[in-house]
């Protein structure tokens, strides 16, 4: 051992060294282990919203979008489409979309916010199929209705608010997802008002 005076100066300036590369190279380890983490580019584009232009939505029109992997119908309903629903709530399992198949908003006969326009996830909640719109042939499956979505996997039927008729395999009506109205020509899909 060596009788040389310790010099308090140099040992305090170590310390303080050695601590700061120790911290420095914590916070590099910990910044790419901590940002592995965050959801990927994709995921966060896999449940993004997504805009859909309606200006040239004709009456009668389905504009198809895909959110979340899953077909989002949206349809721009005309007048005696919208007429018809009065008519045949006794023909339907929830009519009053009393089951939590939509947002609160959509929670009414026409199953939307702007009752022109119906927005729904294309899938039939019998088995996860994709349901065919039927614009004008409905009544081949259910007699006095015009419009409307039927099944043709398994039968299920449902009318142009997606409730589901009484008799048929689907248990509940088609999901709305969270949308609203960014101005009068775009919905977004995906999220509700102030949520973007």
């Amino acid at each position: 051992m060596s009788n040389a005076p310790i010099d308090k100066g140099r040992r305090r300036f170590l310390t303080v060294a050695t601590s700061v590369v120790g911290g420095a190279g914590a916070v590099a380890v910990a910044v790419p282990f901590i940002a592995s983490w965050n959801p990927s580019a994709r995921a966060k584009n896999a449940g993004a919203p997504v805009e859909v232009n309606i200006s040239k939505a004709e009456p009668g029109q389905l504009v198809r979008v895909k959110w979340r992997g899953k077909p989002v119908w949206v349809v721009r309903r005309t007048p005696d489409m919208l007429e018809e629903l009065d008519e045949i709530e006794d023909k339907l399992r929830d009519p009053n979309s009393q089951e939590p198949q939509q947002p609160p908003y959509a929670q009414n006969q026409y199953r939307s916010i702007k009752k022109e326009f119906f927005v729904a996830v294309g899938i039939c909640t019998h088995l996860g199929c994709s349901p065919t719109y039927l614009p004008n042939e409905m009544d081949e499956h259910v007699d006095g209705v015009e419009a409307g979505f039927f099944c043709p996997c398994h039968g299920s039927k449902f009318d142009i608010a997606g409730r589901v008729f009484e008799g048929v395999p689907a248990p509940l009506n088609l999901v709305v997802p969270p949308y609203y109205f960014i101005d009068e020509n775009t919905i977004l899909v995906g999220a509700d008002k102030g949520q973007a």
